[in-house]
């Protein structure tokens, strides 16, 4: 098969030349048909995340079709459509495994880290952490499901359901798959851009937002929650600011630039900090069931896979509206 293949932090992806890989037991191999480009990507091919497995296929928003059974694999059939996300593995057995709170566990496996993921042909992922993936919307427009709309989903869980004033910082592929789903709750969207991205407040506004400014403004009124997925630490006592008394700011990303000190008088008043990390199994199902009701409509550009460093820079430079996707 032919993969794109990480062999050092801060070098460019390889088009290489790989064995196809074999399900052992318990795991299905995947034809892959589309994998999204995320900015957990970058961080993995920066160099940010240093636990990356090396070298590394990187890519963890998968969409293909179960092409081989490993042993004891149930529930599953050849040529089922499936998606493929961030957690493909969790030990089952610490703390937060048996809590329910998978998503933290003290052994994980990530796709595209620590797992050959879907910048290649064929991919093999335990069936465990394989959806389904229901609707009409194709290939190419679900791939960004399985992390940008699935830590998104968990991050507007995160703001509270007495939420209904909603900043999003960063208008990328989540916010605007997160956008989506607040409009369709009744929920107001304000959006916070780079300083003069007027093409992403645009599109913000495209997507439901009843305002989009730059993220150094204050929003028109005070916010309930706000969620930041732009990997920058100044925007969270800009966030607090923005907040009420008793509001939340979700921080979406799993890797962000250091926070700055902030005087105590934006956080006082009963404020929430916290962080989302990774995502359960629950969350796919819920959020996988309540997709295609809305239904999220993802806005998506596509490229072949031997342009898998292309779609990196669009993204690292800010030069994509929506989402990129690899199609092998």
């Amino acid at each position: 098969m032919k993969a794109m293949v990480l062999e050092k932090p801060g070098q460019p992806l390889q088009l290489l030349e790989r064995p196809d890989p074999l399900p052992g037991p318990g795991q299905v191999q995947v034809a892959v048909s589309a994998c999204g480009v995320c900015r957990t990507d970058l961080h993995v091919v920066d160099g940010d995340l240093s636990e990356a497995r090396l070298p590394i296929i990187p890519g963890h928003e998968i969409v293909g079709t179960i092409s081989v059974l490993g042993e004891g694999v149930a529930g599953f059939k050849i040529g089922d459509r499936v998606g493929i996300p961030w957690l493909g593995y969790s030990c089952g057995c610490c703390r937060y495994c048996t809590s329910g709170a998978e998503n933290l566990c003290d052994e994980p496996g990530f796709t595209g880290y620590q797992i050959d993921g879907g910048y290649a042909e064929l991919t093999v992922a335990d069936a465990r952490y394989c959806f389904a993936l229901p609707g009409p919307q194709g290939d190419a427009e679900s791939a960004p499901w399985l992390c940008a709309g699935l830590i998104g989903y968990r991050s507007l869980v995160m703001a509270g359901e007495d939420c209904q004033r909603l900043g999003i910082y960063g208008f990328g592929a989540a916010a605007h798959i997160v956008a989506q789903i607040a409009r369709h709750q009744q929920r107001e969207v304000y959006a916070f851009t780079s300083p003069g991205d007027t093409a992403a407040q645009a599109f913000a506004l495209e997507m439901g937002a009843v305002w989009a400014g730059d993220s150094h403004q204050q929003p028109p009124c005070e916010l309930d929650a706000a969620i930041i997925f732009a990997p920058v630490g100044p925007l969270v006592p800009a966030a607090l600011s923005a907040v009420r008394k008793g509001g939340i700011v979700v921080c979406g990303g799993i890797h962000m630039s250091d926070i700055p000190s902030f005087p105590y008088h934006i956080l006082w008043g009963e404020r929430v900090i916290r962080s989302v990390a990774n995502l359960t199994r629950q969350d796919a199902l819920d959020f996988l069931a309540l997709a295609p009701q809305i239904p999220v409509v993802t806005r998506v550009e596509e490229f072949p896979l031997d342009q898998a460093n292309e779609a990196l820079h669009a993204l690292r430079s800010g030069n994509l509206t929506g989402a990129a996707v690899l199609r092998p």
